[in-house]
């Protein structure tokens, strides 16, 4: 199978030369495209979040061997969730070399989401298949780049976070509530109640309220991120 010019200017920005191009085609090719002799690449995105699961997972085991599971599982789930996907997606152009449906396309599915996401994990599933698990590494890597890094900082900075998780759903920005100051002037504990605009909500307590909140913002992150 010959790659058209659009999907050979995609493996030059993905850094890989499919060895079996037909993979890369299936990859692209939406559910609402697909026929039975020409299958979508739900399979691959299926295969394809697992892959990445296991780069990030491994990538952040060995970039800081101080954390615990706690401060890791965070950063995990920033790095392999639909919004980064979608994020990379739309750094390499994978939109435009999409294969959809004329509904799908009149629908602006080339910007969709949850349509790129599931692309680009498929296109990982299909680097994987085509030269093994090293060369799929190697180009998630690449692609993901510093966000490993500011995975951490996202830990660090949890309301900053939790503000960036909300806005790019259209929530608006988080509301933090006191709800109670108990306890001596020496040893206050502040309760905090971080709020959504959909209903979420995460309460903590600390011994200043700026960490109540960010306990607070924390804990509502890795529960909207567990969810998603």
């Amino acid at each position: 199978m010959n790659l058209s010019g659009e999907h050979k200017a995609l493996c030059a920005r993905l850094g890989h030369a499919f060895r079996d191009p037909a993979l890369l085609v299936r990859a692209l090719t939406h559910p609402s495209f697909a026929t039975e002799t020409r299958p979508s690449n739900q399979r691959l995105e299926f295969l394809g979040d697992r892959v990445l699961n296991m780069v990030m997972a491994e990538a952040l085991f060995h970039a800081d061997t101080g954390a615990d599971e706690g401060q890791l599982a965070p950063r995990y789930n920033a790095l392999v969730r639909k919004e980064a996907c979608a994020e990379v997606a739309r750094e390499v152009g994978l939109g435009d070399a999409l294969k959809l449906g004329r509904g799908e396309t009149l629908t602006g599915g080339r910007r969709k989401e949850a349509v790129l996401a599931d692309a680009m994990e498929a296109v990982i599933a299909a680097i994987y298949l085509d030269a093994g698990y090293g060369p799929a590494r190697h180009v998630v890597l690449r692609l993901w780049g510093d966000r490993l890094t500011r995975a951490a900082d996202r830990v660090h900075n949890p309301k900053s976070a939790l503000q960036e998780w909300a806005q790019a759903r259209g929530l608006g920005l988080p509301e933090y509530v006191e709800l109670g100051r108990d306890g001596p002037a020496h040893a206050m504990i502040f309760t905090v109640e971080v709020r959504l605009s959909n209903g979420a909500t995460e309460r903590a307590q600390a011994n200043a309220k700026r960490q109540a909140e960010e306990v607070a913002a924390q804990a509502l992150l890795a529960r909207l991120e567990s969810t998603t």
